[in-house]
């Protein structure tokens, strides 16, 4: 259900994406992406979320869900960081029923489910027809979990690195545009995965989340659909961030 796009990332790296100058080198990473404390605070200790019900259909329902499971993901992230010492913020959060609204990163995009915007660390979900009739799936904690991966990546200093693009070519841009989706997918997964007990869900709706997204496109700012299903359970799997660590991966689970 979502729809890769750059504006997950920041409006500012989709403003100038052809821009960057030409690089021969092969690519090396800043320390803060290739060896952040956080892949060192081993599995996520929050094991309990309880799923708000959600009427097919209903705007309201899907907000309070949402809203809950931002209580969920902000308590397991601030423990999370806590752990290396790495101050904590509670991201924004909005909720839309058209694209086209104003954010602080410009207008939400016609193709987004999501964004989060860095600017002023707020994720806006759109909830639209597509994904409130399909509600009682595991959709809306996918998406706002992946969401969320963005924040703790803003928190962790790793997306002020990725939106510096000044110098970059456009190959270097679409290659760590990649590697940050694909790191939120992950932490996606790692989140579902360490509550996954606590959920009463059949083993079935996660595997269908990611049966959907290998089943999706191929974009050269998110990565490849195969990737993308790859990450997500292997976050799942790990129940931590020390799997999604992109930025040390062979090239082929980054394309």
């Amino acid at each position: 259900m979502r729809t890769p796009i750059l504006a997950l990332i920041s409006g500012a790296l989709a403003s100038v994406l052809f821009t960057g100058a030409a690089h021969a080198a092969a690519p090396t990473y800043a320390p803060v992406l290739t060896n952040n404390p956080i892949y060192k605070t081993g599995a996520l200790e929050l094991k309990e979320c309880d799923e708000q019900p959600v009427t097919t259909g209903n705007l309201d329902d899907a907000r309070v869900y949402l809203e809950f499971l931002l209580d969920c993901l902000n308590e397991s992230w601030s423990r999370q960081l806590a752990k290396k010492n790495i101050p904590f913020s509670k991201p924004g959060f909005e909720v839309i029923a058209k694209p086209g609204a104003r954010t602080a990163c410009g207008r939400f995009p016609e193709a987004a489910q999501a964004i989060y915007c860095t600017k002023n660390k707020k994720i806006t979900f759109l909830l639209d027809e597509g994904i409130l009739e399909e509600s009682f799936e595991l959709f809306l904690m996918q998406v706002l979990a992946h969401e969320y991966g963005h924040h703790i990546q803003q928190l962790t200093g790793m997306l002020k690195v990725v939106d510096t693009v000044k110098g970059k070519s456009k190959n270097r841009i679409f290659d760590e545009s990649r590697r940050v989706e694909l790191q939120a997918e992950c932490m996606s997964g790692a989140f579902i995965g360490s509550v996954w007990n606590s959920l009463g869900r059949r083993e079935f709706d996660f595997k269908y989340v990611v049966k959907v997204a290998e089943a999706g496109y191929d974009y050269k700012s998110h990565g490849k659909a195969k990737n993308i299903g790859w990450w997500l359970k292997h976050g799942f799997d790990a129940e931590s961030p020390a799997a999604c660590n992109t930025w040390t991966a062979a090239k082929s689970r980054v394309a």
